[in-house]
């Protein structure tokens, strides 16, 4: 029988995660059945807040933790309270609402649950790799742009006008430095360090051939920002000379061309994500910590510069 969504293509994007959706919940049911405890696939993010709170909820307050809507809260609620998994009660703060806890059988249902939890996670991170080893990145990011933009406000929006990540070609060589150069010659006093000087100029040399990577950021038709991955062993990298054009630095493009480092960092099997930074820079590492990194050591295969006043990594 004919699929008639991947006849469809992206028009049927919403329907095929909805598929893909039922098939997950109807399988975790299937886990859930098997290890004879009654608990449903679909009640999991509502119960896990509660599970993981140290205090009552509201329904307004689980549905904002989870992006779920007020009324799907409240039926998951209905199941959960039907089954004597939580406790509802008067908020002596708010007559319009209700405050929700696990009861002490929800709470004795944990236990059972979260070895079964560690078991389903890693069979989703393996079935999930199949499609790209940074399923969830991509996930983040999809949600992220809905959340920032929805897809009624982009209908009518010129194809193209958006930020695109693109790999290196010989064509794009030469941004590299007209990007980076003028602003590192301004951090450095019009003095480069030895390694800038090479890797400005010679960016494929300097990166490619070392096993590394070279991303750009493309809006409409400009190349407005880069970043460079150094490759330090089979399992180890560094992202190096990222820079943003400053007449377009509202776009989130530097959060783009470093989550692209991830994915790729991912697709390589690698272990870890390193970085280099001054302590001028108080907004970039705002940015690092949002997105996983923490300080670090440098590792003895990172050629440290001059100029670095700060490591950071993010294990992957």
């Amino acid at each position: 029988m004919t699929d008639i969504l991947n006849e469809l293509g992206y028009l049927a994007g919403a329907s095929r995660f909805r598929r893909i959706s039922e098939k997950l919940q109807k399988d975790g049911d299937k886990i859930y059945s098997d290890a004879n405890i009654k608990f449903k696939a679909s009640w999991f993010s509502v119960y896990y807040v509660l599970a993981k709170s140290n205090s009552p909820q509201t329904i307004l307050e689980i549905s904002e933790q989870i992006g779920f809507s007020h009324i799907t809260v409240k039926n998951i609620l209905r199941e959960l309270k039907k089954e004597e998994l939580v406790g509802i009660k008067p908020n002596p703060n708010d007559k319009r609402s209700k405050l929700v806890e696990l009861s002490k059988k929800g709470k004795e249902l944990q236990k059972e649950l979260e070895p079964l939890w560690l078991s389903f996670s890693n069979m989703l991170k393996d079935l999930f790799s199949i499609g790209h080893p940074d399923m969830i990145g991509i996930l983040n990011r999809l949600d992220r742009e809905i959340n920032t933009k929805p897809i009624h406000q982009r209908i009518h929006r010129p194809r193209g006008d958006f930020v695109k990540i693109i790999d290196y070609k010989p064509s794009l060589k030469n941004y590299f430095y007209e990007l980076a150069g003028p602003w590192l010659l301004g951090v450095l006093n019009g003095a480069l360090e030895e390694d800038d000087k090479f890797t400005l100029h010679n960016p494929d040399k300097a990166y490619l051939e070392n096993g590394g990577f070279l991303f750009y950021a493309r809006f409409k038709s400009e190349i407005v920002g880069c970043v460079a991955l150094k490759r330090l062993d089979k399992d180890t990298f560094e992202f190096a000379k990222l820079f943003i054009d400053p007449n377009h630095r509202k776009l989130g493009i530097a959060t783009k061309l470093i989550e692209r480092c991830i994915g790729r960092c991912l697709e390589n099997d690698a272990k870890e994500l390193w970085l280099q930074t001054t302590m001028s820079m108080p907004q970039a590492h705002k940015l690092y910590y949002k997105l996983g990194f923490s300080d670090k050591l440098a590792p003895p295969q990172m050629d440290v510069l001059e100029r670095t006043e700060k490591i950071m990594c993010l294990s992957l």
